[in-house]
């Protein structure tokens, strides 16, 4: 089982951009789908995008889409979040969650209802105008 640590997060304004990283170990990072869900105050923690092991196919919420980008580095067995054209409602703990799979093929609902096995504990991301 591999063990994630965030990090990245941070104050920015309205339209800035920020990269969140997720940094695995003590497991084949490649073997395993990654996501980032976030949980604002007060509402249920969402789905934000995920990566499949090999990294060939990024899976996004239509919140996002268009704006932030998932990509990973194998090499460094690290997972990032580019977050462009953040808004308000971009304001939330960001969570990276990994789960080991042997497929690279997934629904974005399918995504948001896995039972994720390793999940770190989160980096702040706030939004101000």
């Amino acid at each position: 089982q591999v063990h994630v640590v965030e990090s990245g997060g941070g104050l920015v304004y309205t339209g800035g951009s920020l990269r969140l990283s997720c940094v695995a170990s003590g497991g084949m990072f490649s073997e395993y789908v990654t996501a980032w869900f976030r949980q604002a105050p007060g509402k249920d923690r969402e789905f934000v995008a995920a990566i499949s092991g090999s990294g060939r196919s990024p899976y996004y919420a239509d919140s996002v889409k268009g704006r932030f980008t998932i990509s990973r580095d194998s090499a460094k067995n690290t997972v990032y979040l580019q977050m462009n054209s953040l808004k308000r409602e971009d304001t939330a703990v960001y969570y990276c969650a990994a789960d080991r799979s042997p497929t690279d093929y997934f629904t974005v609902i399918a995504l948001a209802r896995r039972t994720f096995e390793s999940w770190g504990r989160g980096t702040q991301v706030t939004v101000s105008s």
